[in-house]
């Protein structure tokens, strides 16, 4: 089983414990791959020397949308960093208008948004994208920027049937966390019955939004079987049979030679 999406650099560890006994404890319930996500350049590195230190870690590099007061990613940062071999995709990029109104802020993140787009495309490398209450901007960027000659996926999916289908329709993969576990998630579930077989990731977004039974401590990878057993559940399949198809989904969208 793959956490096709966490912060590794962030996991809120236990008073003595270490990194490598959060991953020991993910393999121990059967997690053997880790996606570690860049949320800014300051944290780059950092992000791409624990990939370095593990085989079954990758990296990404991007620039988070919230991370309003960090360095601009220009294209040539994004880049010069995505040439490393254990980074795989470019990203978390996005919108997220669910705390900011201010027009320039938002300008900002549409701006950036459409630099980590472009650095996808010439990089060869898929986008993950980050969309919280901004649906049809999300995917008027992607569409103006021709995001589905680069593909991607829209991780920790929270929007609706209809933002599903028009992400599906450009070619992205659609990735649920543990918030498929909340009672609130009505909605979402029915979206995670409509997701094609060959288009589904599974993540943590470890150190946030820990599943059910653990909602409200800090989240970790091993958690990550809790989404694999609620997708089981709602797609009628096995756990064996959702852990077979998004690693297989996993490995085709990140580890395929994209040259």
């Amino acid at each position: 089983m793959i956490d096709s999406h966490c912060h590794l650099d962030r996991l809120k560890l236990e008073e003595g414990e270490t990194l490598a006994d959060a991953l020991l404890r993910a393999k121990e319930v059967g997690v053997f791959g880790f996606l570690n996500v860049c949320i800014d350049l300051e944290n780059y590195q950092q992000v791409i020397e624990i990939a370095q230190q593990y085989p079954q870690i990758w990296a990404s590099v991007g620039v988070h949308p919230n991370e309003m007061e960090q360095a601009e990613p220009t294209l040539e940062k994004l880049l010069s960093r995505a040439e490393n071999p254990k980074v795989v995709a470019i990203g978390e990029t996005g919108l997220d208008y669910h705390y900011i109104t201010d027009e320039t802020l938002l300008q900002q993140q549409r701006d950036r948004f459409r630099i980590h787009i472009e650095a996808s495309q010439q990089c060869g490398k898929p986008l993950i994208i980050h969309t919280r209450a901004a649906p049809q901007d999300t995917i008027e960027i992607m569409r103006e920027s021709n995001a589905a000659n680069c593909g991607g996926v829209m991780h920790c999916f929270t929007e609706n049937r209809e933002m599903a289908r028009q992400a599906l329709d450009l070619g992205f993969f659609i990735s649920f966390s543990g918030i498929i576990t909340f009672n609130s998630a009505k909605e979402l579930r029915e979206v995670v019955k409509l997701v094609p077989a060959d288009r589904l990731l599974i993540e943590t977004d470890s150190p946030y939004l820990a599943p059910v039974p653990y909602r409200g401590k800090p989240n970790q990878p091993a958690y990550v079987t809790k989404v694999a057993e609620k997708v089981a559940e709602l797609r009628n399949w096995t756990v064996d049979d959702v852990i077979a198809q998004t690693t297989h989904n996993f490995e085709q969208l990140f580890l395929q030679d994209r040259a």
